[in-house]
């Protein structure tokens, strides 16, 4: 049985091209909003409007039950200061969108089979 995908991100085109990958891949993913709801792997979109990606991870790295759950964040590849600013809240791999949309497919089967052993570089 395959484990499951947290998702963090509130950009309409980057949730829709995650459910449907994830959907063709038979990798089960839920949308939050909140801490709460995190099991396997988080996915951040670190241009989100809505969702507050760098408080939100610095938020899941202070947490003593959650500093665990790996994060991958994905961004414009020229954000070079966002991307350290990520790294800097504790994100464990940011990746830019392009690579993260041609390798999502992947990113979800590994997550979702086995035990994770480092977030996809």
């Amino acid at each position: 049985m395959a484990k499951e995908v947290v998702v963090l991100v509130d950009d309409l085109f980057f949730s829709s091209k995650i459910a449907s990958t994830a959907h063709s891949c038979g990798v089960p993913v839920q949308f939050v909003k909140t801490k709460e709801a995190l099991i396997e792997l988080i996915i951040v979109d670190l241009n989100g409007s809505t969702t507050q990606p760098l408080e939100t991870i610095e938020a899941l790295k202070s947490d003593p039950e959650l500093r665990t759950m790996p994060v991958l964040a994905f961004l414009s590849h020229v954000q070079t200061e966002l991307r350290e600013k990520a790294l800097s809240a504790g994100c464990n791999t940011v990746i830019p969108r392009s690579a993260f949309s041609h390798r999502l497919a992947e990113i979800l089967s590994k997550h979702s089979q086995t035990q994770n052993d480092g977030i996809l570089e």
